[in-house]
């Protein structure tokens, strides 16, 4: 009986926290929509979010373009396949490969760094001054980065995108010996609207997640510096969770028979 309680118990705090966190994620898009808006932070949070997590994306992506036209020229020599590595090199990020890893690239910066900001806030009882003032810390704090997050977000993946491709077309053509033109002509070809739409989708949904998380567990802290570090670390494990777990359910609404 003690195992079942213990179980129980686990899964009792589970259905809590869920419901917290929707409950949460209601209030903040409810508050989101309605005046006033705080345009200067949605464009600090804009430049914060996008501009700034372009070197880690830009590099993420690149790389990932190369070792997947490698890995592929690997595998598809065994069968005399090569010419299709154009449209899995494109195919494949465009799809899953660039939004999943933009978003876990920006997951592990921004959402860490949100929670420390607001959590530290929390903790310093700068959100019940704000709250004193007559100013909604959702609307101050949250909503700037929920609609950042959820605009910046398909930017930042149709870039990394683009710079996965053009990845996969250097290794390609300089050392697998491809020719430019016709890698060029195969990725034209093989590229669907759907792919490109569906990526953008997931991106923009991720970006909601990550700002979601990083705001939803710095509110919440408690306990001083190490809350605001236990704040940061589930913003960030949680987001990229819910990241992999989302990226499923959208795949299969787009290309499910």
């Amino acid at each position: 009986m003690g195992a079942l309680r213990s179980l129980g118990r686990t899964f009792l705090a589970f259905l809590a926290a869920v419901g917290r966190l929707i409950v949460f994620a209601l209030e903040a898009l409810y508050r989101t929509v309605r005046p006033p808006y705080y345009l200067s932070h949605v464009g600090r949070q804009t430049i914060e979010i996008g501009y700034y997590s372009l070197p880690v994306v830009g590099l993420t992506a690149i790389f990932t373009g190369m070792v997947l036209a490698l890995q592929s020229y690997t595998g598809f020599a065994r069968f005399s396949a090569e010419s299709a590595i154009p449209q899995v090199v494109v195919v494949t990020i465009t799809r899953e490969l660039g939004p999943v890893l933009a978003g876990l690239m920006v997951a592990g910066r921004v959402a860490a760094a949100m929670a420390a900001e607001i959590g530290t806030m929390r903790v310093t009882e700068q959100i019940d001054a704000l709250t004193t003032l007559y100013t909604d810390p959702f609307k101050y704090l949250v909503a700037p980065r929920l609609i950042a997050g959820t605009l910046v977000m398909p930017v930042l993946v149709l870039v990394a995108d683009i710079i996965g491709v053009f990845g996969g077309f250097l290794v390609s053509v300089y050392k697998l010996g491809f020719n430019g033109a016709s890698f060029l002509q195969n990725t034209v070809n093989a590229l669907m609207t759907q792919d490109v739409v569906s990526g953008l989708v997931k991106a923009a949904v991720f970006g909601f997640i990550v700002t979601l998380m990083g705001c939803y567990h710095g509110y919440n802290s408690r306990g001083g510096a190490q809350g605001v570090g236990k704040a940061t670390t589930n913003a960030v494990v949680s987001a990229s969770i819910l990241l992999l777990c989302f990226n499923y359910f959208i795949t299969e609404l787009f290309f499910a028979r």
